[in-house]
């Protein structure tokens, strides 16, 4: 690796800091983009530049926007009345891409985790709250994960909010389509058991 110019080697540090990343995949997307027309090259740079000046989060949903308020909030054909809380922006983007869902959401930009330290007031909680006092909100579905912090942070909110007139839902969970049975994990089987409903 060494025997790269500093120049080529540093790309290599670079591209190896991303999240997955190891150091040989690193140095084969270096020799692509050393290897690409000096265009597309710029075009990337371009690309990751742009993303650090203009993406932020968007003052009413806080998921991922270039504009001060998300094109999903802006639009005037979703429904304000339904709103869906998920934990990080691509949460939302996997539930906009099922197109289920029509309503506006509400991004924590975490989850509880009291072991490192993570409370109400390090994720959007306060906002969400904030967001039912300004009313109109007439359901909130809650779109955590089904691991342990998702799980805690569902029942947080929950409790929080039983107190509002406003209707708490949760997304149901359970065996996925074309799931076998002897292949999914006993809390998934239990919880699908729970959650059942007429056919």
């Amino acid at each position: 690796m060494n025997h790269y110019p500093s120049t080529v080697l540093n790309l290599i540090r670079q591209i190896a800091k991303l999240p997955g990343i190891g150091e040989k995949t690193a140095e084969r997307l270096a020799m692509h983009i050393l290897r690409s027309p000096r265009s597309e090259a710029e075009a990337l740079a371009k690309s990751i530049a742009q993303v650090k000046d203009r993406t932020r989060l968007c003052s009413r949903c806080f998921c991922l926007s270039d504009d001060e308020v998300c094109a999903i909030c802006n639009h005037p054909g979703r429904n304000r009345r339904l709103l869906c809380v998920v934990e990080q922006p691509a949460d939302m983007v996997a539930i906009e891409k099922a197109g289920a869902f029509n309503g506006v959401y509400h991004v924590l930009q975490g989850v509880l985790s009291p072991m490192d330290g993570v409370g109400p007031d390090q994720i959007r909680f306060r906002e969400l709250v904030q967001r039912m006092v300004d009313g109109g909100i007439e359901e909130v579905v809650i779109a955590t994960g089904t691991g342990v912090e998702g799980e805690a942070t569902a029942a947080y909110i929950a409790e929080q909010l039983s107190g509002r007139p406003v209707r708490v839902t949760r997304i149901a969970s359970g065996v996925p389509i074309g799931g076998d049975l002897k292949f999914v994990d006993q809390i998934t089987l239990k919880r699908a058991m729970e959650k059942r409903h007429a056919v």
